[in-house]
């Protein structure tokens, strides 16, 4: 089982959305894929109440729960696990972090959520300096503010992964039917990118030995 953790310090960045976009990209690509919502907004769990299919599965639990979780996620034969979580929760995010094979950092191209960049540094150092990719959210589709977002983040010794999510429709016209952009409109570029993300992710995550972190 493999464990994909989407973290960050602020909201408003994209975390859910990415999440649920990689847990449909999984179900389409065969695989047995749970989502654990640590948010107590429980954004996701709300959108696996909209949704009328059963996959992925959605589950919102408390942080002290989490090992719990996936424990029961394993025994049920879950081959990819993603978390969600809150915006600022200095305790979940260190705790999703400690158990995920890859982090995932969601972040917006604006000096505000690259700022937050540092204070995330010092959450992975606390988790054990886990491998961690920063994800380009929400572009303008015009421009190069993606690629000097990129520079950025590369000069405070963040990885950026190469595939950049950009400001589109889709993503929210998606979340509120309960789907994803891969469904909501399979053909379009909104679809392309997360299906682009999912690969790049999905190729990382098998790069690296499974990690126990119930010996941890």
């Amino acid at each position: 089982m493999k464990t994909l953790a989407i973290i960050g310090q602020k909201g408003g960045n994209g975390k859910t959305t990415t999440a649920l976009g990689l847990a449909v990209a999984g179900v389409l690509d065969g695989k047995s894929v749970a989502v654990i919502d640590l948010d107590p907004q429980t954004t996701a769990a709300n959108w696996g109440d909209r949704r009328e299919s059963e996959h992925p599965a959605v589950v919102s639990c408390q942080v002290s729960r989490l090992r719990n979780v996936l424990t029961g996620a394993k025994e049920q034969g879950a081959e990819l696990v993603i978390i969600d979580t809150a915006g600022k929760s200095t305790e979940a995010t260190i705790e999703a972090a400690k158990v995920a094979d890859i982090v995932l950092l969601p972040i917006r191209p604006q000096l505000f959520d690259i700022e937050t960049l540092l204070n995330v540094k010092d959450i992975l150092t606390l988790a054990g300096n886990p491998t961690a990719l920063v994800v380009i959210n929400a572009a303008p589709v015009q421009g190069r503010r993606h690629l000097d977002t990129m520079e950025a983040i590369e000069g405070m010794g963040l990885k950026v992964c190469p595939v950049v999510l950009y400001q589109r429709t889709a993503y929210g016209d998606a979340t509120n039917l309960g789907q994803t952009a891969l469904e909501y409109d399979p053909g379009g570029k909104a679809a392309l990118e997360l299906s682009e993300l999912y690969k790049y992710i999905n190729i990382a995550l098998y790069k690296y030995k499974d990690i126990h972190h119930e010996k941890a």
